[in-house]
């Protein structure tokens, strides 16, 4: 399981603070985890995180791989804002089936579990990957890179925006892909046969069409070009099926 660091973010004017930079509504944390994303101007990803509230902070849970830069990048925003961002002595513990007392159920999938705060760090075992793939669930770093476009990542499905909170940093991108457009490709699940480590091509009469991420068993998370997936498709040696 990647590394999680947490940071929080105290003052008068966090959540007006954050409303105006992410992809998600600030105001529901006081329901719960709300799971949301930074964008570029261009409507790219940067980050995707959670926010809780903690007391007189909303506590930021973020990959170790992308916290720096992303705890940075928000800096750069705070201006006058009456905001301090620092880290938090919080761990965060992931599991399935019954949660503990106090834990937090995870926004994007119920079958993701829950999160719970505290002093331990780790989970309880469960094969996450497989779950990812089962709903097509993209990772920090994996399938989200700064090539990303969150529509195409299922963010809509995954409970990571929301259409009607206003302006955020790459809000007009993201809104026009909503509704003017048909999302002419983005991330999938499907079946494979035989064997293809994730970042194989995937062709359909020898032209790319996309390409293998994650892999679980007998299936995958995949980047696909939909106009273009409609032969038979393969990635190496394996035959891929478009689920």
């Amino acid at each position: 399981m990647a590394e999680r660091i947490l940071y929080e973010i105290t003052g008068t004017d966090r959540e007006h603070f954050l409303q105006g930079l992410v992809t998600n509504d600030v105001r529901h944390v006081k329901d719960g985890l709300v799971y949301t994303a930074l964008l570029t101007p261009q409507g790219k990803y940067l980050a995707d995180f959670f926010l809780l509230a903690r007391g007189d902070a909303i506590v930021i849970d973020i990959d170790e791989s992308i916290a720096e830069a992303t705890i940075k990048r928000l800096g750069m925003y705070k201006l006058r804002a009456d905001v301090a961002i620092a880290p938090s002595d919080l761990k965060v513990y992931r599991g399935t089936g019954p949660a503990p007392e106090g834990a937090l159920t995870d926004p994007r999938h119920p079958d993701m579990g829950w999160r719970l705060y505290g002093d331990e760090a780790g989970d309880d075992g469960t094969d996450w990957d497989a779950i990812r793939v089962e709903h097509c669930i993209p990772e920090t770093g994996i399938e989200l890179t700064p090539d990303t476009f969150i529509l195409e990542a299922g963010f809509a499905q995954l409970n990571g925006v929301d259409f009607r909170k206003g302006c955020y940093v790459g809000q007009e991108v993201t809104a026009r892909m909503k509704h003017k457009t048909e999302l002419r490709k983005g991330f999938v699940t499907v079946g494979v046969e035989g064997p293809a480590e994730p970042g194989t091509e995937i062709t359909s009469e020898n032209r790319s069409v996309g390409r293998l991420f994650t892999r679980s068993g007998d299936r995958a998370i995949a980047y696909l070009r939909f106009g273009r997936a409609d032969g038979e498709l393969s990635a190496g040696e394996a035959v891929v099926t478009y689920l």
